[in-house]
């Protein structure tokens, strides 16, 4: 094999990592948001019960603030 045929061949493969790197993102990118997906159907279950417990705090908070003594 000649070496200008070797430099062709290496032209050749080297020319195509563009598209390579785009699939390689958007294979990143779609795993990311599996995750993401997966995370907020997890969480789904427990957030009405988040929400009522925070809200149960800050009024707790509120309502001690409001209680206390006057100057």
């Amino acid at each position: 094999m000649k070496l200008s045929q070797v430099r062709a061949w290496g032209k050749a493969r080297l020319g195509g990592r563009r598209g390579q790197n785009t699939v390689e993102y958007l294979l990143m990118l779609t795993v990311v948001v599996g995750v993401v997906l997966v995370a907020g159907v997890a969480l789904k279950k427990f957030m009405p019960s988040l929400f009522s417990q925070i809200q149960s705090m800050i009024s707790g908070a509120a309502t001690s603030m409001g209680s206390g003594p006057s100057h």
